[in-house]
């Protein structure tokens, strides 16, 4: 396989448009059950805060070398200050839209030796007003970036993805999706689809054979005018479905310590290889490395293009 051809990514923008959020972990030590409940007490040692969602794909994109763009939408909140400072420190071009009547998604774990024990999820859907002014931003941004990337995780910020999508198009700008749900009308035109194997089974139902997979992906691929459809699938590794047929790469034997962000690590890295000139099994074969490299990690985590060299 051609190296990892970083001195071309250094000179790629990537705009990544999608929901935002705040992962923050609560590390600390169990060592008695509560009085108040059958529950485990942790004493909290330490706290952490990283990006999520949208924010982590562009953390990823920045880590391996390229520049990165983040638009989405936050609230005039704690949660969103922290997203706008972690992006600035990340070297990442935050353009934020603050949405006054909208709680930044924030995800909350607490963790017992390095074992979750207790997720609590903040989220609500922004207002039109903010989407609005998100499209109207995306519409100017496109045409200035090599690719475009779209993580949706149904919180509301790509409640207008397909006029994202015909506009990239237009100005013949890649777009990589990661989806979520199973209507696939939304992501027509898009250059590539990124399901897992469970959103992909969302999608067309469940499959008994390769060959079977093979004609279910190639139908909706083409249904939608989808150039290429990859789907992660875990410990089976991941296949990508495109005009010339069926390309797969394998897992790599490692340890899954966590998959939290390991989807916005495989699309990060197709999104600067592809910018950088690669073809699909090529960068299939670079997400591919990445991915295994990233559930070895504890959370939300990113892999530089030092680790994949």
């Amino acid at each position: 396989m051609d190296s990892f051809p970083l001195e071309i990514i250094k000179q790629k923008k990537i705009l990544v448009i999608g929901d935002l959020m705040l992962d923050r972990y609560w590390f600390g030590e169990v060592d008695r059950i509560s009085p108040e409940a059958p529950v485990p007490v942790v004493r909290v040692a330490r706290r952490e805060d990283r990006l999520g969602g949208a924010a982590n794909v562009a953390r990823n994109i920045v880590a391996m070398g390229a520049k990165a763009s983040l638009l989405g939408i936050v609230g005039p909140d704690e949660a969103g200050e922290q997203i706008q400072y972690l992006a600035d420190e990340a070297g990442i071009d935050p353009l934020l839209i603050q949405d006054q009547s909208l709680h930044t998604t924030l995800k909350m774990r607490v963790l017992g030796r390095q074992q979750q024990l207790l997720r609590i999820d903040f989220e609500y859907p922004p207002q039109s007003s903010a989407l609005h002014m998100l499209d109207e931003k995306a519409k100017a941004l496109i045409a200035q970036h090599d690719v475009l990337v779209l993580s949706d995780y149904a919180k509301g910020a790509l409640t207008h993805v397909e006029a994202m999508i015909a506009h990239a198009v237009e100005c013949n700008v890649p777009v990589l999706v990661d989806p979520k749900g199973d209507d696939y009308a939304r992501y027509r035109h898009a250059s590539l689809v990124t399901p897992n194997r469970s959103e992909m089974q969302q999608a067309v139902g469940h499959w008994d054979s390769e060959e079977k997979l093979c004609q279910l992906a190639q139908s909706l691929r083409k249904k939608y005018a989808l150039e290429a459809l990859l789907i992660t699938r875990s410990e089976q590794g991941m296949t990508l479905f495109n005009e010339q047929g069926r390309f797969h790469e394998d897992a790599r034997a490692q340890e899954v310590f966590d998959v939290s962000g390991a989807g916005d690590t495989v699309l990060a890295t197709l999104a600067v290889t592809r910018a950088a000139g690669l073809d699909w099994p090529q960068a299939i074969y670079w997400a591919n490395k990445a991915g295994s490299i990233v559930v070895g990690k504890l959370g939300t985590s990113i892999v530089s293009a030092e680790e994949l060299l």
